[in-house]
Parts: structure tokens; sequence; C-alpha cells
């Protein structure tokens, strides 16, 4: 069968300004204290106890032993000094199996004996990723949002898709610098010279060479005049883009390898083209062509068509890659239909991906039913039922690397794009980050570790939106057996009123924290409200503490506040009843605070 296959994302076109959150302030140490804090969630076996100068425990290790008999006897535990450390203090070994009550009370003994200057647990420390400086990351709320974000910073601890390549099976790759130090060669599968635009069939070279079409039924009754998308270029940002490079935007898998493979040119691609390509890039044998030299361990397929069947041809080609041990994910389709459909999203073997909004819903064109996995941020840049192709919100596409030609390629650029080929590029990168912190996954394994660490859509979903949104953090931790303490997300979605020139706000019980808040508390807030300039924002500790979020400004007109704020609320107690503090300072526009949440 030769269906033609065509992009799966829809393409927005407008660069208006994004509304970002703030940037994140520099954390504060923590003061030094004697005062009991909490102690580390990781097992503690052993104590640092730093004696006062001129003790005798502070200078002869006998004497810091005989004290630490000492306080064996008095607490019960069996306690040994292990070593003198560099600075000059005594490390305690309680043995593995310590509670942490056995820790209190060791800690407590020691930190009573007026010869003890500091007693604290020895806690154990792991790899952190920082935030990304790329100078759009701030814009990317697909991957850090808390309302319809893919919860992907923290994933970074565990994997970055180190060792891992991904094919992009698309348009091509348009040149990127912001792509360029993580793609690999690829390959061109179309096989017809007019439609690959470069003078002959199949070759070596990814170039995309532009897809736009001059006339309208160009490509079949009803098909209209377009630009080239470069949309490969788009999906393959999302997936790979260099991170912390000080420029553009940070790619989900960014230590993993992009290889474009070309299928899709002048009025979309062939089934037999496609096919071939994901024979190839999974490192199977296509006659004519050379092998792979780095086949890939995931596959994204943001293209497809009407069918109501998956085409044997695709599903033996995905069979043959599954059985190499490579991840395929597949855009649903753009239709607002079911996806059993359209094909390849309704083959077997693949992991079906929907599309979300920022709000948490499903994206009002997205695909949906019993055949789709999961779902994923696709963004809306326009409400469906504005005229199509108007663009009225575009900082709530996905903001991805393009080029700025119209036809042939000219220069680099960013802009945001919705589609279920948006949403599956971000479940390509996930499982590149799965395979990476985990190499022995199969396929399988991935999916169903997908599948069941999503959370549900905070938003509406009709007619079958798979299990959820993929959680990126909750997936990693959960392969590789470090799924952090439940609870540290606490959320007030009861809607309250905001009315012209008036205050409100919404409250949140914190409880089961010990300790205080951390230095770098999120704050996620979701506020519907026209002329959003009009909107003073404020959260309001327990102790009645206030810290602004944002300010008023009489030039912002666009419509609504989606943001992640993070503050130092080191000082506060974590527990008690938090406020978020909303101020109309204007009168002519009026709006709700839908949501907001509080991320410890």
């Amino acid at each position: 069968m030769a269906a033609a296959a065509t992009l799966a994302g829809v393409v927005a076109t407008s660069t208006v300004a994004f509304a970002a959150a703030p940037a994140e302030p520099s954390p504060k140490p923590a003061p030094a204290s004697q005062s009991m804090a909490a102690l580390p969630s990781a097992p503690v076996e052993k104590v640092i106890v730093t004696y006062k100068s001129r003790t005798a425990e502070a200078g002869s290790n006998a004497a810091a032993k005989s004290d630490t008999a000492a306080k064996a006897k008095q607490t019960g535990e069996a306690l040994t000094f292990e070593r003198r450390l560099a600075g000059g203090a005594a490390l305690v070994d309680l043995g593995d199996t310590a509670t942490k009550q056995d820790v209190t009370d060791v800690l407590a003994a020691f930190r009573a004996d007026p010869s003890v200057a500091v007693a604290e647990p020895d806690i154990r420390a792991y790899p952190m990723a920082v935030t990304p400086n790329d100078t759009d990351y701030a814009k990317q709320w697909d991957l850090f949002e808390p309302t319809g974000g893919m919860n992907v910073p923290g994933a970074w601890d565990k994997g970055t898709g180190s060792g891992v390549t991904v094919a992009v099976i698309d348009t091509g790759y348009a040149a990127h610098s912001d792509l360029a130090a993580n793609v690999v060669p690829g390959y061109d599968f179309i096989s017809t010279s007019a439609d690959a635009r470069d003078g002959n069939g199949r070759d070596a070279d990814a170039k995309d060479e532009g897809d736009w079409n001059a006339t309208d039924n160009e490509c079949g009754l009803g098909s209209k005049a377009s630009n080239s998308s470069w949309h490969g270029t788009h999906v393959a940002g999302t997936i790979g883009a260099v991170t912390s490079n000080a420029k553009g935007i940070a790619g989900i898998a960014y230590n993993a390898k992009i290889q474009p493979v070309r299928v899709l040119g002048k009025c979309g691609g062939s089934s037999a083209d496609i096919a071939d390509a994901i024979t190839w890039a999974s490192g199977g044998n296509v006659p004519g062509v050379a092998a792979n030299a780095t086949p890939a361990k995931v596959i994204n397929l943001s293209l497809g068509g009407a069918s109501s069947t998956c085409p044997s041809v695709y599903q033996n080609a995905i069979n043959g890659a599954v059985q190499r041990g490579t991840t395929v994910v597949v855009a649903a389709g753009n239709s607002n239909a079911n996806a059993s459909g359209f094909t390849p999203a309704n083959c077997a073997n693949v992991i079906n991906v929907a599309s979300t909004s920022r709000e948490g819903n499903r994206s009002f064109y997205s695909n949906f039913g019993s055949v789709i996995d999961v779902s994923a941020p696709g963004g809306e840049t326009r409400r469906g039922t504005d005229t199509p192709g108007t663009v009225t919100t575009p900082e709530n596409g996905i903001l991805s690397t393009l080029n700025a030609g119209s036809t042939v390629q000219a220069g680099e650029n960013y802009k945001p794009y919705q589609g279920t080929s948006m949403a599956a590029p971000h479940i390509a990168g996930l499982a590149a980050l799965l395979k990476s912190a985990k190499t022995t996954l199969t396929p399988a394994e991935i999916e169903s570790a997908i599948k069941a660490n999503a959370r549900p859509l905070p938003g509406t979903c009709s007619g079958g939106c798979g299990t959820g949104i993929a959680d990126a953090t909750k997936t990693v931790n959960a392969v590789t057996g470090t799924t952090p303490p439940a609870g540290n997300v606490f959320t007030n979605a009861t809607n309250v009123t905001i009315s012209d020139n008036a205050t409100v706000s919404s409250s949140l019980a914190v409880t089961g924290r010990t300790g205080n808040a951390p230095a770098a508390l999120k704050v996620g807030v979701d506020i519907k409200h026209t002329w959003r300039g009009d909107l003073v924002i404020d959260l309001i500790a327990p102790d009645g503490t206030v810290r602004n979020l944002k300010t008023s400004s009489g030039s912002d007109s666009a419509d609504n506040v989606l943001a992640t704020y993070t503050v130092d609320a080191s000082s506060e107690v974590a527990n008690g009843t938090w406020k978020l503090q909303v101020r109309d300072v204007a009168s002519g526009d009026t709006g709700y605070i839908d949501s907001w949440s509080l991320t410890f």
C-alpha cells in the first residue's frame, strides 16, 4: 500500500513575544544551627561530631573513643569511633540497622554534651542537574510547569540521553546551531526525484529541501499552497537541542544523538519509503542502502494519514524495529477524531501519543480514543473556534528550533508550533532518557513505565487520552528505583472569582512536611483573566510574610497567567496555610484563579 503520509503537526506562524516566568533567584545557604533539623530521607549510618577546641576529645582519638563508648551506653546504641576527619571532626558509626529515632537519640546525646560544638548526620550527596541557561528555557512551559508540563528537569539527575540515538523520520534536517552538535548522519529515503527536490532519488544526505506547495490543489484536490514547514527540525529540537549553551532552547534528552531520516518532501511521503526508513533507522537491512552506522534505539514518527487499518508494510517494519530493541513513538493525528482511523497511530507495537494544552486539557485538534497510549504537551497556539490559521496565544505553543526560509533554507530561528507532532517528540525524548538511565530496558518496558507513571489530565479529555500526561521525573525514578517520597506537590483547583479592583486569595493547607520550606519553592499559577497586566500576585506564607510573584503592567494586554515562579522560602516553616493573593488594580477586565500549586 502506498498511502501518502503527511505532517501530524498543526503549524503556527507567529513570533509574538512569550510571557515568561521570572528567572530563578540563587538559593540562599541554609544557616548553621544546632537545632534538630529534619533528617535526610536516605538511611543515616554515621554521624559527624566536632568537639570544641582545647577539649581532650578534640585532640585525642583515645578520648574520642571513650566519649563514643559513653554515648553508646547512654543511648543504648552500638556506636563505634571510626576515624578522624581532615578537619578534626570524629566520624561515629551507628551500624546499618539504625532507625531515624536511633539517629535522633544519638545526635541529641552528643549535642547535649558541653564539649561538643557540632553534631550532624553523615548525609549522602547525589549528582545534581542544574537549571539550563538557555535563553528561551523560561518559555518552555511544556518541560516544567506543574499544570500542563511533563516534569522533565527532575529526570536529568538520572539520565540525559547519553549513548542513545533518536531517529526523527520526517522532513529532514535544516541546519541549526542549537542542534548541530547532537546530529549524526542520517539518510534521504524519498525515492522520487520530483518529491525530493534534490535532483535525485535516495541518497545519504538528509538535508531538508523544503516541503512547500506553490499552488492550490498541487497535492490533490483541496490541497492548499503553503510554505516549507521545516517540521523535522522542530521535532528534533524538542528531543535533543543542545542544552546549557546560553542560547535558544533546552532539549529533553539533550545528550542524545539525533539522526534525521528524510521521508517527507513535496506532497508528503509514501508508506513504502517510510517503512524502509523505519527498518534502516533501527539497524535493519534495506536493499541498495548502506547499513546504518549508528542505529537508533528510539524512532519518532510525527506523521500520518487516514487509514482504517495499519498497512502491513508499516506493521512489518515496526515489528522488526521493536524486535531489534527500538522504541517506536507516533503522533495520534490532528483531526479531532478517533485515532483508530489514522495510521501509523493505529499500528501495534508503538507508543501512540495524544496532545494536551498548557492548561492540561486535550488539545482541541488532537485525535483520541482507546488506541491512545499516553498524552504529552503539544500546545495550543490558537483556539478551536478561531478562524483556521489565526494565532492568538503563541506562548501556549511548543517552542523549538526552525528555519526562516519560506521555501528553501534561509537563516535559523525558533518558533512555536502546535500539534500531536509536537507531543510525540516529548515521549521520544523521555524514551531516550529512560534508555540512558537504564540501558537494559526493552521497548515494551519503556512503554509500560511511561504509561504506568503518567498523571491524570488536570483538565478535560473527551474520547480517551491514554493513561494521562507523561511525567518524566516519576518515570525515570521508577525505572531506576529512586522514587522520591510522596506528597511533595500540594494543589488547590477551586476557582476563585477575581472582580474589578478587588483583592482575593486562595488557601492551601500544607501538612506532613518536616522543617522549613525549600530555598527553591516552586509556585505554579494558572489564572484565567483578560489583560493580565492588571494583576498583582503575591504568595503569603503561614506566618504572614508576603513574597511578590508578579507586578502589574499597563502594557501587558495578553490573556491569562500560566507560570511557575521560584521563591526562597527557606526561612518559613513548611507546614501551615499558604495563600495565593491576587489583586486587580484596574477596571474593565475580570477573571478567576483556576488553580495553583506548591512543589516542595
